[in-house]
């Protein structure tokens, strides 16, 4: 019996990952125009980190973890996001100490133990971005124009913002009474979850997606009907700002999220045509979870998006193509001379940034030029017996099935032209 992936997990195999290489080459030119850095924590944390970062309300530190003991009988989880991590890190290495705000950005895996579904794994893959030492409105703005940008950019359509404000400690303890007192009468109708939440978190019984408990929450009483003076003049803010930047968005005073840390600002970007799980990003506000792992009071905002609902949202518009670079010059040899004349052009080529590959198994010249088809390279340049005599290479665009004649001495800085009005 052969071994398998675990199940929830996924190989990225060649045709796949350069869509992979080509996102996280986006996300690092957008990041770099916006003036974040990056950052890399550990995949593995203390548990108690995310207990007290994440919340032990949440379905994430109740149900999804991989938690274990290490052979120190310490228990320690992968982690299942991003944020904790990175505020755990600018704790730690005290990076308070600094020019703030603090504006970071990461990519990597993460790990939840929960149903696989489309666009759901259980090992994933988030890109998000922390900002810290900041509390204005406009640092709201900013992390949503960033996310805003990135996908307009890669070309989805029919994308969504949503927004809402979940208040602050002050305002939520209102709104916590008013929806108790109103959800009160039919407690024992709402799902197991949602009488759990009933004395934890209440306002997560807004976001639940039980048809009963919908119905049941219509009406209930919402973050925006109790905001503070405060928050409801950052949340004005936030809603002119976006406008300026010519972000579309729609106010959605049912959006809580799912983590214990959000205040303010809550935010989702959901797109249409990849199924069930629409949304693609989700972030907010989070000014009191630095102080919860041990560090100075600090603002922060931040957003994750999955890595994998973006590449299936892509495929859902067919840009793909777009972002698949294609193999700019496949070189076709016949017989070993050929071959090392050919290995030579490709080795100079490749040294200076061209990308360039050769046939490494001998084969005819049709079933190389079958290759380069099928690699969608843009030129095959072939050289046989007649072309080394001559000095030459057939240099064939497989675009336009056009095709010269080039000396050797010219080939090298022709292709290299080539491929620069191409860029």
């Amino acid at each position: 019996m052969s071994i398998q992936r675990p199940k929830g997990t996924q190989d990225l195999l060649p045709g796949v990952i350069e869509k992979w290489q080509d996102l996280e080459q986006h996300i690092r030119t957008i990041c770099r125009e916006y003036g974040y850095e990056e950052i890399r924590t550990p995949i593995f944390e203390a548990t108690e980190l995310f207990q007290r970062g994440v919340g032990e309300t949440t379905d994430i530190v109740n149900k999804e973890m991989y938690t274990f003991l290490d052979k120190g009988d310490r228990s320690v989880t992968l982690r299942p996001e991003g944020t904790a991590s990175v505020c755990r890190a600018y704790v730690e290495n005290k990076l308070y100490g600094g020019q703030l705000p603090v504006k970071l950005f990461y990519m990597g895996p993460m790990f939840r133990y929960e149903r696989p579904q489309a666009g759901r794994f259980r090992q994933f893959h988030q890109f998000g971005v922390e900002v810290l030492g900041a509390d204005k409105p406009i640092v709201d703005a900013e992390v949503i124009t960033l996310v805003w940008d990135l996908y307009t950019r890669l070309g989805l359509k029919g994308l969504e913002v949503h927004v809402n404000s979940v208040g602050c400690p002050t305002c939520r303890a209102v709104h916590r009474t008013k929806l108790q007192e109103f959800l009160a009468p039919r407690r024992e109708q709402l799902c197991k979850d949602c009488q759990d939440r009933f004395e934890r978190n209440p306002m997560r019984i807004l976001d639940c997606k039980n048809p009963t408990c919908q119905e049941i929450t219509q009406g209930a009483p919402t973050t925006l009907d109790t905001l503070c003076p405060d928050c409801l003049e950052h949340f004005q803010e936030l809603k002119e700002l976006l406008t300026a930047a010519g972000v579309s968005f729609k106010v959605d005073p049912r959006l809580v999220r799912g983590l214990d840390y959000y205040r303010k600002t809550a935010f989702e970007v959901l797109v249409e045509n990849i199924g069930a799980q629409s949304a693609i990003c989700g972030g907010g506000r989070y000014d009191g979870l630095v102080e919860q792992v041990g560090g100075p009071q600090t603002p922060g905002i931040g957003f994750a998006m999955g890595m994998e609902r973006v590449l299936a949202a892509l495929q859902a518009s067919n840009p793909l193509n777009n972002l698949t670079k294609k193999e700019f010059v496949r070189f076709v040899a016949l017989g070993e001379e050929a071959q090392k004349k050919c290995f030579t052009f490709v080795s100079q080529l490749r040294r200076k940034g061209i990308p360039a590959s050769i046939d490494l198994l001998g084969r005819s010249l049709k079933a190389q030029l079958k290759t380069a088809d099928k690699a969608q390279a843009r030129y095959a340049a072939i050289i046989g017996e007649d072309e080394m005599n001559r000095q030459v290479v057939i240099l064939r665009d497989l675009t336009l099935g056009e095709q010269t004649e080039l000396p050797f001495a010219e080939t090298e800085e022709e292709l290299i032209q080539k491929y620069r009005e191409e860029q």
